[in-house]
């Protein structure tokens, strides 16, 4: 059991070796000539307008936030529909259960205004 183990840390040991070596060789062989136009902010080729520090709506980061945390919950659907048949009338309780958590958390951010645009 314990070389499973092993085998395990071998892989993350090399893997976290082989995202470091590559950071350093790729900071030893990227040109290196920064000029007033190269540190400028690009804007899809158009010329800047003012600062590159702006602040967003919190709005928005909560939208996203929610759709997120919606969009991962939806998956746990998936698999418990492929196999509804063998679970039982036990897994549907629990899923309604689910549920019902995720529609009350969907009504309670509707209800503060976090699903709005303005």
């Amino acid at each position: 059991m314990g070389f499973g183990y092993g085998i395990l840390g071998v892989f993350l040991v090399l893997g976290i070796v082989f995202v470091l070596v590559t950071i350093f060789i790729a900071g030893l062989i990227r040109p290196r000539r920064p000029n007033k136009k190269k540190l400028e902010n690009y804007e899809c080729g158009e010329e800047p307008i003012g600062g590159a520090w702006i602040q967003y709506n919190a709005g928005f980061y909560i939208f996203a936030l929610i759709f997120v945390i919606f969009d991962v919950e939806v998956v746990f659907l998936f698999p418990w529909a492929v196999a509804f048949k063998q679970l039982g009338l036990f897994a549907l309780i629990e899923m309604l259960i689910f549920l019902a958590i995720l529609i009350s958390g969907l009504a309670y951010a509707w209800k503060k205004g976090a699903l709005t645009w303005e």
